[in-house]
């Protein structure tokens, strides 16, 4: 089953746009990681608004077939874009998941994140942390509705002052697994 991975910039603050959407505090001077991901992934999942500011712009996802969630009803013409209305929202993304190919990246869109982390649907976490305070904004996680425990797989720091946090669920250990065993032994 295809992994789908969170790999987003967030302010040092929480959020992942300002206070009037602008994302031009991520730091571009490096690649930060991101020629290896890219590489490890051949589609990205990324909400209507995501899609909207991206759109008309130079595609940095050349070759990569991009799913848009939305029920806002819009023509497409690129064959490499696949609208998934979240009536099906599920079913999509689990058929998609089975489906043969390499890691999926969720791009982005906040309510998309809620979304994909409320069904626990996110396999790995890769925020970057940028050394700037905004302030205000899109806050990167909101309307979780339990918490979920994660597990650092590791850091990065850059010398920009950029930190790299690599996180994937917590696994959960059934104790009466080990109850039954200790069990079987007397």
């Amino acid at each position: 089953m295809r992994k789908i991975i969170l790999n987003l910039a967030v302010s040092l603050d929480g959020f992942i746009e300002g206070p009037n959407g602008e994302t031009d505090w991520c730091l571009t001077d490096q690649d930060y990681g991101m020629e290896a991901f890219f590489a490890s992934t051949d589609a990205i999942f990324m909400g209507r608004k995501s899609y909207d500011m991206i759109d008309g712009l130079p595609s940095p996802f050349a070759g990569k077939q991009i799913y848009v969630f939305t029920d806002s009803p819009f023509l497409i013409q690129d064959h490499d874009i696949k609208v998934v209305p979240s009536k099906n929202f599920l079913k999509d993304v689990q058929a998609i998941r089975e489906e043969p190919g390499e890691n999926i990246w969720l791009f982005g869109g906040a309510a998309l994140l809620s979304s994909f982390i409320n069904h626990k649907l996110i396999s790995d976490f890769v925020i970057s942390v940028h050394p700037v305070i905004l302030g205000g904004g899109k806050p990167l996680f909101h309307e979780i509705r339990e918490k979920l425990d994660l597990l650092l797989l590791g850091t990065e720091t850059f010398s920009s002052g950029l930190v790299q946090l690599k996180y994937v669920i917590k696994p959960k250990f059934d104790f009466s697994i080990l109850d039954q065993q200790l069990s079987s032994l007397n």
